[in-house]
């Protein structure tokens, strides 16, 4: 994964009520590390800059609710959002995993091991049990 896939730049989206939301909340994430935060009045939003190695958009989102600041809630927006929690934290967990393949070889040693292994329709069941009646 490059680090160009880690930055970030979205935009969180305030509701109308209570009007005046953006100012107090471009000062209160212009406090928190590693974050670019801009002012977007006429969209009622805040543009955040940030590499998903230091914050999240669930984490800052759920930092101004925290706070109490009203989040955007029309469908739009509540999809979009889940979408981008969904892709930052599979981005994550992806950056967790080991990358490397299994070898051909390793990969035939498995089959192999498959073949000799039983499995299907086996029966442990002695065969005159079965045959009782």
């Amino acid at each position: 994964m490059h680090s160009s896939d880690l930055k970030k730049k979205r935009e969180i989206q305030f509701s109308k009520f209570p009007p005046g939301q953006v100012p107090e909340a471009a000062d209160d994430l212009q406090r928190v590390d590693e974050l670019e935060v801009e002012a977007k009045y006429e969209k009622r939003a805040l543009g955040v800059a940030y590499d998903l190695r230091q914050h999240t958009l669930r984490e800052l989102d759920e930092h101004l609710v925290d706070k109490g600041y009203h989040l955007d809630n029309t469908l739009m927006t509540k999809l979009t959002r889940a979408l981008i929690y969904y892709v930052e934290d599979t981005q994550l967990h992806n950056m967790e995993a080991p990358e490397k393949r299994i070898k051909r070889s390793e990969q035939e040693a498995y089959v192999k091991a498959w073949e000799h292994h039983p499995h299907g329709d086996h029966d442990d069941t002695p065969p005159e049990w079965r045959e009782y009646k």
